[in-house]
């Protein structure tokens, strides 16, 4: 499976989701070689994605009992760290909640990123979502990318980015996000890996790729 059809097909299935996000649910069946494709360059162990799975339903389920209608909170989670963004009420609240959160099974660290201030409003939201879609949209342009490597949180315009990336693939992501309209911010919550383990990795996914499609041809 060639790097132009993983591009063409993670489009897809981000503009789909992008579409999704501001018309409401919206069901979309993608194929399994598109999923184990996409899947295939996600840089966690399949242990780690599910347990920051397991972690974002946690915190999203206790959260809510410590803040109330007096905030608004995401709690993202990549490789066991977790990244609190969103507004509470006070100072407080906003360490009453990094407690709860660090305290769930599984986590390593906490960025706590709250900002003590009335919750955003749907139009800033909204927004976000935007710009969301077109930073990964620009990642996937990218020929020196790998755009499901990188996880993007977009805050009242502030941009956050997450995933196990080279010093060189943070610099260039970052570089990306300063071009697109209306971005205010870009903040790094990058887990650094060296050259040498992106090569490992990359060898890692074309073994599981050419696995699939030996697979796939078998049937």
């Amino acid at each position: 499976m060639n790097k132009r059809f993983t591009r063409a097909a993670a489009r897809a299935v981000l503009c789909g989701a992008l579409v999704a996000s501001l018309a409401g649910c919206v069901e979309m069946a993608v194929g399994t070689a598109v999923l184990g494709t996409l899947a295939a360059t996600d840089r966690r162990t399949f242990g780690a994605q599910t347990e920051d799975k397991a972690i974002v339903f946690k915190g999203e389920t206790r959260i809510p009992n410590i803040v109330g209608n007096a905030g608004h909170v995401n709690v993202t989670a990549f490789n066991r760290k977790v990244l609190l963004t969103g507004e509470v009420r006070d100072e407080q609240m906003k360490a009453a909640v990094e407690r709860e959160v660090a305290a769930i099974e599984g986590v390593q660290s906490v960025v706590n990123d709250l900002a003590v201030m009335l919750p955003s409003s749907f139009a800033s939201r909204s927004n976000d979502t935007l710009i969301t879609g077109k930073v990964k949209a620009s990642f996937v342009d990218a020929k020196d990318l790998y755009a499901n490597a990188i996880k993007v949180v977009t805050e009242r315009g502030e941009v956050y980015l997450m995933g196990r990336v080279t010093e060189r693939e943070g610099q260039r992501a970052a570089d990306l996000v300063r071009t697109i309209g209306g971005v205010t911010k870009v903040v790094k919550v990058f887990e650094y890996i060296s050259e040498d383990d992106l090569r490992q990795l990359t060898r890692t996914s074309d073994t599981a790729q050419s696995g699939q499609t030996q697979s796939g041809q078998a049937r």
